[in-house]
């Protein structure tokens, strides 16, 4: 039957993940809490529809943006799911953030309303009144003894109503940013379409069952995070749900059968493994750990496998603004311990509904075993950057994709990274920018030049390790550019180390290179 003239085409959208669930499973646990206690699917659909009730009532509607600053909880999931439902878009901020970058990033996305825990009620103090979009800010609970938060009494105030579908997939539902910056951040435009495209990719990939109890280790404000708990509204499962994320606490899950699968970033695997009491165990539930964010060492990933003795499956992918890109799956590491040891240093193979290429700089594709960039085409992929046409540009070539990733592919198709073309470092999962570092260091009396790079960490993957030239007259202090550093950027972004210099090695034009100061080794004490 012909579609009636006019009429928008309105398909499955995320807000309806939770109610279609919510109706086959409404007993079912949809989140569970560290101290045993859990709320169901039809209890969470409830929330969220008083919550949608309340924010309509406040004038809130489809295409406004809501912010959020806190730590995970069900709240935070709440107000996620009530913009999809809405047609609203989320803004996750990094908790870890100073307020500086904080304030760019409330510039940038000009959010109606700014949802917070309250123990960043300090750092937060007097934002509506420097950010004119900012509507109302909710904190999302209250000291002990306080009565019901804020939030709380929202929710309250509205009615549990299912609400009519207002999204379709080529809406922005989503604007998350690459990095907290002092100058200008980009905003990742994520689409209905993009999110949903993650969704179905990581029920495939990661082996979703419905008899499954999940925890995932990346935060909310992170793409793989939130996915990860829209993959269990989706398909019915239970995700376990942690205000962050703390290796004993893990482990004790893990040793007590609570959980069937698990994502960790390498180092949190690491910080796992250190702790007494980690052998010894069967881990008769724990079937999947999928691992990503960061690469991983052969040794780390041998006596994880040791351990727990489960399937392993690798995610690899730009996850902000082109999602899941490839995966070593478990019978790959099955394949690389029967013999192809090899096969662990790979990201395995374009993922489910992704094409990949290597090219090179000029779009052709290059033979196997020669290593060019890696570019993708999905419906994984973002819709660009907020107001900044040229960086979009940049990034997409005849609806190819890069971000910037080098590497090669086997004659099997196996993709194994050489780098990145740009300097970005991957610190146990985060991403950290070093012109944001360079700039906030070039702004200390004491410095004349920075540069920051990143250097191989056996439990962070990378860190972050600062070369400086000193100013006319001074010699710079490693405690006090720590300090300067700490009081502008989150704390993952802080050098681990110092090193001065009389001179920058720089190329005929002058332009630093980041290559040789990688070789350095000596910190300053």
């Amino acid at each position: 039957m012909a579609r009636r003239a006019g009429a928008e085409r309105l398909g499955i959208t995320i807000g309806e993940f939770l109610p279609l669930s919510a109706r086959r499973h409404p007993d079912r646990p949809c989140l569970e809490f560290p101290d045993g206690t859990a709320h169901s699917f039809a209890m969470t659909n409830s929330r969220v529809n008083r919550l949608v009730s309340a924010l309509r009532a406040e004038g809130v509607g489809r295409g406004d943006r809501l912010a959020v600053f806190a730590l995970d909880s069900h709240r935070y999931l709440e107000i996620v799911l009530a913009c999809m439902k809405l047609g609203a878009v989320y803004v996750p901020l990094n908790y870890r953030l100073q307020r500086p970058e904080v304030d760019v990033l409330l510039r940038r996305s000009a959010p109606v309303a700014l949802f917070h825990d309250v123990r960043y009620r300090e750092l937060l103090a007097g934002a509506a009144d420097e950010h004119a979009s900012l509507r109302t800010v909710i904190e999302l609970d209250a000291p002990d003894g306080a009565g019901p938060s804020p939030y709380e009494r929202l929710l309250n105030a509205g009615e549990d109503v299912e609400p009519p579908v207002v999204s379709s997939d080529d809406d922005l539902i989503a604007l998350a940013f690459t990095s907290g910056t002092t100058g200008l951040p980009k905003g990742v435009m994520q689409s209905q379409r993009m999110l949903k495209a993650i969704i179905y990719s990581g029920m495939v990939e990661y082996q979703a069952r419905p008899d499954d109890v999940r925890y995932t280790a990346a935060p909310a404000f992170h793409i793989s995070g939130v996915c990860g708990l829209f993959m269990g509204v989706a398909a019915g499962f239970t995700s376990l749900l942690l205000p962050q994320f703390e290796p004993g606490a893990v482990l004790d899950f893990l040793v007590r059968d609570r959980v069937t699968s698990v994502f960790l970033v390498p180092t949190m695997i690491s910080s796992i493994l250190q702790l007494d009491g980690v052998d010894g165990h069967d881990y008769a539930r724990l079937r999947l750990i999928t691992y990503g964010a960061a690469p991983i060492s052969p040794t780390l990933l041998r006596r994880a496998m040791d351990v727990f003795d489960c399937d392993f499956l690798q995610a690899f992918g730009a996850g902000t603004e082109a999602g899941l890109q490839s995966t070593l799956t478990p019978e790959d590491h099955r394949r690389a311990l029967a013999g192809r040891p090899g096969l662990l240093r790979s990201c395995g193979r374009p993922s489910v509904g992704v094409a990949m290429r290597i090219v090179d700089a000029e779009m052709r594709d290059v033979p196997p075993g020669e290593v060019g960039e890696v570019a993708t085409r999905s419906d994984q992929v973002m819709d660009g950057y907020l107001d900044m046409p040229e960086e979009t540009a940049r990034a997409f070539e005849d609806g190819w994709f890069r971000a910037g990733d080098m590497g090669y592919l086997d004659a099997e198709g196996y993709l194994y990274l050489h780098g990145r073309s740009k300097d970005m470092i991957i610190r146990g999962g985060e991403n950290v920018y070093p012109v944001e570092i360079e700039s906030v260091l070039a702004e200390h009396p004491s410095v004349a030049q920075a540069a920051v790079v990143g250097v191989p960490d056996e439990h962070w993957g990378e860190v972050v390790r600062a070369f400086v030239t000193p100013a006319v007259g001074h010699r710079p202090d490693a405690a006090e550019l720590a300090a300067h550093c700490g009081a502008r950027l989150a704390r993952y972004k802080v050098p681990r180390d110092f090193v001065v210099l009389d001179a920058m090695p720089v190329n005929a034009s002058g332009k630093i290179l980041k290559r040789e100061l990688r070789l350095h080794a000596a910190p300053l004490p």
